[in-house]
């Protein structure tokens, strides 16, 4: 089994879970987006990241707050990071091409890569172990999970790192034609979980047995697409729900997390 050690979570509403609205929708007073601003970072390096690299960033330092950790806890071959996204490479890939139609300015091309946000994580925390690039909607994190379960069980590294980033105002009216896929209001958000082998008295992943944290995550926090899951972790650890399902769901794909048997299908695979 797989212990959460931490939870970092940040939204257009704030940080952490204990900033999400009672319901998002109503928060949202209309906004199709609701929009989290550009990390504040010092550097050359940040100076030319895209948002998203510098939300993937800081997502991981919040998750170093929340759980009291040092940086240098990360650092080296034992830290593994499997990184999920729907849509958070759309922005870089939107501004590469305004820039080479002379619409905008330079955007350096290796940005508008998924893996640019993983890359500018593990250069900034020294991490050095395994890490994989996951695209698609909630569920892929739930894959992404069942993958650093298969890491630490493997012990192909000693903590495993899931981290999504989803991004949706440089693109919102793109996401505007498809709103047939997502619900509304789009809410951007950079969540990271810190996994670590489970012991007996230790928090474990709960099981996907209902579909009521699923429930509670869409409410409060809207569409966040693959942060959901993770989001969901969030609540459930302020909660001190143990039992709560973690389920992803999106575009016709539902899969669920399980609890001591280790990761399982919730249900099945199966179109809503």
């Amino acid at each position: 089994m797989i212990q959460v050690a931490a939870v970092g979570v940040l939204t257009g509403w704030g940080e952490g879970a204990a900033a999400l609205p009672d319901d998002a929708r109503r928060a949202a007073a209309g906004r199709g987006v609701v929009e989290l601003a550009r990390p504040a970072m010092t550097g050359e390096r940040f100076r030319r990241a895209t948002r998203e690299c510098l939300l993937g960033v800081a997502a991981v330092e919040s998750l170093l707050r929340a759980g009291g950790l040092e940086r240098q806890s990360l650092r080296g071959a034992g830290t593994a990071l499997v990184y999920v996204t729907a849509g958070a490479y759309g922005a870089s890939n939107r501004a590469f091409i305004d820039a080479e139609m002379g619409r905008s300015g330079a955007l350096h091309f290796p940005y508008t890569a998924p893996s640019a946000v993983p890359a500018e994580v593990t250069i900034e925390f020294g991490i050095t172990g395994q890490y994989v690039t996951m695209i698609g909607g909630a569920p892929t994190t739930i894959d992404a999970l069942w993958y650093a379960d298969g890491l630490l069980a493997g012990r192909a590294c000693e903590r495993a790192l899931v981290l999504a980033v989803e991004t949706f105002a440089e693109c919102a009216d793109l996401w505007e034609r498809g709103r047939w896929l997502v619900d509304r209001p789009l809410v951007e958000a950079a969540a990271c979980v810190l996994l670590v082998p489970g012991a007996d008295d230790g928090r474990v992943m709960p099981a996907a047995a209902t579909s009521a944290m699923e429930t509670v995550v869409r409410r409060r926090a809207g569409e966040t697409l693959a942060c959901a899951p993770l989001i969901g972790l969030a609540l459930a650890r302020e909660t001190g729900d143990d039992a709560s399902s973690v389920i992803g769901r999106w575009y016709g794909r539902r899969l669920g997390m399980g609890g001591d048997a280790g990761p399982v299908p919730s249900a099945a695979r199966a179109a809503e």
